[in-house]
């Protein structure tokens, strides 16, 4: 299996080299491993879908509340 650095997976993904660190620290990227002090991402990974936004199906009929 070939593996990817962090600085690779945020390039893939579009995102920055921390959030792809606080991704791996929260376990959220599959077959992730921890190698001394750095990570080997299964090249194939996928993004996980950001937990921090509320999907627009979320927000049906909530309009008018903040």
């Amino acid at each position: 299996m070939d593996y990817i650095s962090t600085q690779q997976a945020a390039e893939n993904w579009g995102i920055t080299l921390r959030r792809v660190q606080a991704l791996l620290k929260a376990n959220r990227i599959n077959g992730a491993i921890r190698f001394g002090y750095s990570w080997m991402i299964p090249n194939d990974a996928e993004k996980p879908a950001d937990g921090r936004r509320k999907s627009s199906a979320d927000n049906t009929g909530k309009e008018g509340k903040r």
